[in-house]
């Protein structure tokens, strides 16, 4: 049995992970906003090899870089994985089957945030994501 799980809307894709988590976080990009249809998303990472998957998954190559998987049945997004990150799966919280091991860390786009989007953490808020960070050699997670 696995240390964490998830599902999407109809319960036909599944997944689930030894872990354990890596970082997570709240995405206020466009990209990630358009996804999921969504305000922003909030994103777990693991270790892509910890990931096993089970029903209709399908894929969208939303980036040159970047792959996004999402239910063959009923649309629901389930993954995003990067060139830049070649070891990690990106998972959204939404589809944990234990929401309360979600805990976010940090605002990545805030730059990219709607405007009616208002928030009273006080969870640091980065203008760029991960992937910008890595590319310019800079890690937002410590």
């Amino acid at each position: 049995m696995s240390d964490i799980s998830g599902r999407c809307l109809c319960g036909a894709l599944t997944w689930s992970s030894s872990g354990p988590i890596l970082w997570s976080a709240l995405c206020h990009c466009e990209d990630c906003r358009r996804a999921a249809s969504s305000d922003y998303v909030s994103w777990f990472g693991v270790l892509r090899s910890t990931v096993s998957w089970s029903g209709p998954r399908k894929f969208y190559r939303s980036s040159p870089k970047v792959m996004r998987s999402f239910c063959g049945q009923c649309g629901a997004p389930a993954s995003f994985e990067s060139e830049i990150f070649p070891d990690e799966t990106h998972l959204y919280a939404a589809t944990l089957d234990k929401p309360n091991l979600y805990r976010p860390t940090a605002h990545f786009f805030w730059s990219e945030h709607l405007p009616w989007v208002t928030v009273r953490d006080d969870l640091p808020k980065h203008q760029k994501g991960l992937q910008h960070a890595a590319q310019s050699g800079k890690d937002l997670l410590k």
